[in-house]
């Protein structure tokens, strides 16, 4: 059960000093704290990162969606160019729509190399799922199971790699989703 607040204290701090207030609960501080905050919102992105260990994180663009989101079939992106602890070097390149991030991809001129070839379905695993998500959280494109899945199968090189047996190992979680569901309707 939600507490109503105390009228003797401000809403934001708790401080009992709301005698020259001239708004319900905010104590002469915090509403001036809040209109700067109001006024200059980058403030707090500057205090943030001064003072916490992590960044601000982007709101979700509040307009969700239903389906898959198809994407222009030409982004904005930006390459980089790596160099791996073995010196081979990577190429990273990630597309964005209005300056977000919402596919990663990685190569290496070096992809003919068979040593190399299950790093590759590895690095192409983590790639594509990496840019399901971060359509999901820049986007809104739900996050299902079966995405999921479709990711695993294409990032499979050959049998049996690690892609593979992600899918099939996640696979019979979704025909026991599909089962659920099936049962349920009836």
């Amino acid at each position: 059960m939600k507490q109503q607040p105390n009228k003797d204290t401000c809403q934001y701090c708790g401080s009992g000093d709301l005698h020259n207030t001239h708004e319900d609960n905010i104590c002469d501080s915090c509403r001036h704290l809040r209109s700067v905050i109001l006024q200059k919102p980058d403030i707090i992105k500057k205090l943030w990162r001064e003072y916490q260990d992590e960044p601000l994180l982007i709101n979700p663009q509040l307009n969700r969606i239903d389906a898959e989101i198809e994407l222009p079939e030409v982004l904005d992106g930006k390459r980089y160019r790596t160099i791996d602890r073995e010196f081979n070097k990577w190429y990273l390149s990630v597309s964005e729509i209005d300056g977000r991030p919402v596919e990663i991809f990685a190569s290496t001129a070096f992809d003919r190399d068979h040593q190399l070839q299950s790093r590759i379905s590895n690095l192409t695993t983590i790639t594509r799922l990496i840019s399901l998500i971060l359509r999901h959280v820049m986007l809104g494109e739900p996050l299902t199971l079966e995405k999921c899945l479709k990711q695993l199968q294409r990032s499979s090189r050959q049998q049996n790699d690690l892609p593979d047996m992600l899918y099939g190992v996640l696979n019979k979680y979704s025909r026991l989703l599909e089962k659920e569901e099936r049962n349920t309707v009836k």
